[in-house]
């Protein structure tokens, strides 16, 4: 019996009792190899040394200062150091515990920077459908997933839809894939038409999608094209890297690699590497500036922002990706991953596509590859996959949905970025077993 209120409420997930490295052990003495980084968080894996005393001092020095009362030195130097990182003149932190709490305070900051300047009326956010963008109410409304939005519809606040960038799904047969991108801009210009420009806050986007379609890279130019209608119209373009940021993509922030710099981008899973709760938001000069000459007050705030051990964890984080080199190790890994990947799934009959970005990868599920036809979703085959995974010693982040939030399965990969090419062996390895076993629990017969 337990009192705890799990995910499942029809069954207790095993205790973990250890975590090194790549491994989880649990309360049995079996080890799971995390292929997943819990969900896409653990980039330096687990009990990683320089961590722990980093969180260790703080605690000797202050473990919780209000932000309402005091700064500390571990806070200031993290943003320092997300700023120096940041592209362009994204030169302006604020830390928060989490991603869904980072969009949270992007909205709120995104609002309050029109506000400031008079235009009230702008109150609309555009978004894109197959998007997941956290579990808060405002996350939440963002966000296009519907089987996590579908219990809480009448309490959303309403927010435009466009279409995903999302080739494999998306790309008509024959249509080449600038012709496919300039359609989605054009979308999404005529959605900004259709609301109003003066209406509309700003445009908000998972640079590469996580979990909702399984790691999901955007079209050559697709940034630069909304970069550009951002700028057109006056509104702002938000960056959801929550997953894909802080080094997950092979770059700090997955977006350098698009060539543009977003007004603000929110963070969170590998800021802190699971070794303690925490996210921020990063914005440009202009966004701050225009608060700080009106009203002088960012009208936001919680209990646990900039909190010093948090703080001190994600500055341990990052010193340890900087020093270790690890963001060459990602690239270079990923690519490694992905031959593995291909070599072993590549003629796979229900392996339709491999794809992401550095160490943030995915397999869509279908029945035919030819057709791209789906599995049932009554199937659960992505339950299926994660729980023979499980037996298999190997942590994996499936999902259903994947293409219109019933239909559609896919595995997410993201791997710690301290994993060694015998890891990733390893890990094709049990999944190859994890995903035969699934396929034969749920075929007919």
């Amino acid at each position: 019996m337990t009192h705890l209120i799990h995910r499942d409420l029809r069954r207790t997930p095993p205790v973990a009792v250890c975590a090194f490295g790549m491994q989880v052990r649990d309360s049995e003495g079996k080890t799971y190899l995390d292929a997943s980084g819990g969900a896409a968080v653990s980039s330096l894996g687990h009990s990683h040394p320089d961590v722990l005393a980093a969180m260790q001092t703080q605690l000797k020095v202050a473990a919780y200062a209000h932000t309402s009362f005091f700064t500390t030195e571990v806070a200031e130097e993290l943003g320092e150091r997300l700023a120096q990182d940041a592209p362009g003149d994204l030169n302006h932190a604020y830390l928060v515990s989490g991603g869904s709490e980072a969009i949270e305070a992007a909205l709120k900051l995104a609002r309050q920077y029109f506000v400031e300047h008079g235009e009230t009326e702008r109150r609309v956010f555009i978004a894109r459908r197959q998007s997941y963008h956290g579990n808060t109410l405002g996350a939440l409304a963002l966000g296009g997933n519907e089987y996590r939005r579908r219990h809480f519809e009448p309490m959303l606040m309403d927010v435009a839809r466009v279409s995903p960038c999302f080739e494999y799904r998306e790309r008509r047969a024959g249509q080449d894939v600038h012709e496919y991108t300039a359609n989605l801009l054009q979308e999404l210009e005529a959605k900004i038409l259709d609301l109003g420009p003066q209406h509309v806050i700003g445009f908000c986007a998972e640079t590469v999608v996580g979990a909702t379609s399984g790691a999901v890279p955007p079209t050559p130019g697709y940034f630069k094209g909304v970069r550009a209608l951002c700028d057109k119209y006056g509104i702002l373009m938000i960056a959801d890297e929550v997953m894909c940021g802080m080094g997950r993509t092979g770059t700090l922030y997955a977006i350098e690699q698009e060539g543009v710099v977003p007004d603000i981008v929110a963070l969170g899973k590998g800021l802190g590497a699971g070794y303690q709760p925490i996210g921020a938001v990063v914005a440009r000069d202009h966004i701050v500036q225009r608060l700080r000459s009106g009203s002088g007050v960012f009208q936001h705030g919680h209990t646990y922002v900039g909190h010093p051990v948090a703080a001190a964890a994600a500055l341990a984080v990052q010193k340890v990706i900087r020093r270790d080199s690890l963001l060459g190790a990602v690239t270079v890994r990923g690519a490694s991953f992905r031959r593995m990947l291909r070599d072993a799934f590549g003629m796979h009959p229900n392996v339709g596509d491999i794809r992401g970005r550095g160490m943030l990868l995915a397999l869509e599920l279908v029945q035919d590859r030819e057709g791209k036809r789906p599995f049932d979703p009554d199937l659960r085959l992505h339950a299926a996959v994660k729980d023979a995974c499980m037996e298999c010693g190997l942590m994996v982040y499936p999902m259903g949905g994947t293409i219109d939030g019933r239909r559609g399965d896919h595995v997410l990969l993201a791997p710690p970025f301290i994993a060694t090419e015998a890891d990733l062996q390893q890990i094709v390895g049990r999944l190859s077993d994890g995903l035969e076993r699934a396929l034969l629990r749920v075929r007919p017969g």
